[in-house]
């Protein structure tokens, strides 16, 4: 057999191995995308049947700040049906979040390094926990508050103030959104610091910067009210000086542990 011929075979033969290795990434992300799917309709089907509750558990912030004679409305000839629906796949989606993160996990992390999995973990926990906490944010602390305020609006006006559930379910997803985003903030500082983008001292200097942004991203999302904004804005820079304090440890206990090397024999 020729040298041509023997690099042929072993180019064809290299080809193949590639080819077969790229097919079992794509059937393993296959599976993983079934999984997870499945895991979050297996929790919508668990908490199906308690749809109207759930809706009427998300709905109590305005409810209980409507004045006297307002209520919610349906416009849609399904939307008494469908809305409910929506609002507990979202709710089984948030449940099932861990799952999904998992999936996504198990997929990657045969790529990469030991260290990248030391940090991915607590990474990956710490930004479902603080999403959590940005949307109990939203619901318990800024829900009551703009409800309240713009029924103060509507007073004066003599306005009956009447909400359809399909309008007031797309609000409260994008405020949950808006603060749960939010608080990933420190977790976004960290990542930019780790990764070398920026620097605790870049990070410091740029805070009138983000204090103008934080101002703008609340007047673009939340109502056109000065306190709906001071909702957002306000926790976007208590967070961003958050993460600045959590970058400026991180990069402190890097330094001790490459420091503290073994002693020279």
């Amino acid at each position: 057999m020729s040298t041509f011929d023997t690099r042929t075979d072993r180019d064809s033969g290299e080809a193949s191995e590639g080819d077969q290795t790229f097919v079992s990434h794509l059937a393993e992300l296959r599976d993983r995308i079934i999984r997870a799917g499945a895991s979050v309709i297996f929790a919508f089907i668990a908490l199906v049947y308690w749809s109207p509750d759930i809706f009427r558990l998300l709905a109590r912030p305005l409810m209980e700040n409507l004045p006297s004679g307002g209520k919610m409305i349906v416009t849609d000839v399904t939307g008494s049906f469908f809305v409910p629906m929506k609002v507990t796949m979202a709710v089984a989606f948030v449940v099932a979040l861990p799952v999904v993160l998992y999936q996504v996990w198990a997929f990657v992390a045969p790529g990469l390094y030991r260290n990248e999995k030391r940090l991915v973990v607590p990474l990956v926990g710490s930004s479902y926990l603080l999403f959590l906490c940005g949307m109990a944010f939203a619901y318990f602390v800024v829900f009551p508050a703009i409800f309240r305020v713009m029924a103060h609006y509507n007073a004066p006006l003599g306005a009956e103030m009447t909400t359809d559930i399909e309008n007031y379910l797309g609000f409260v997803l994008t405020m949950f959104i808006a603060f749960g985003v939010t608080f990933e903030v420190p977790i976004i500082v960290v990542l930019l610091v780790r990764m070398g983008a920026l620097t605790v001292e870049k990070l410091r200097k740029i805070r009138p910067y983000i204090a103008v942004c934080a101002f703008v991203v609340a007047a673009v999302v939340t109502p056109p009210d000065v306190f709906s904004q001071l909702m957002l804005a306000l926790p976007l820079i208590v967070l961003y000086e958050a993460g600045i304090l959590a970058a400026w440890l991180f990069v402190r206990n890097d330094a001790s542990a490459s420091d503290d090397g073994p002693p020279a024999s």
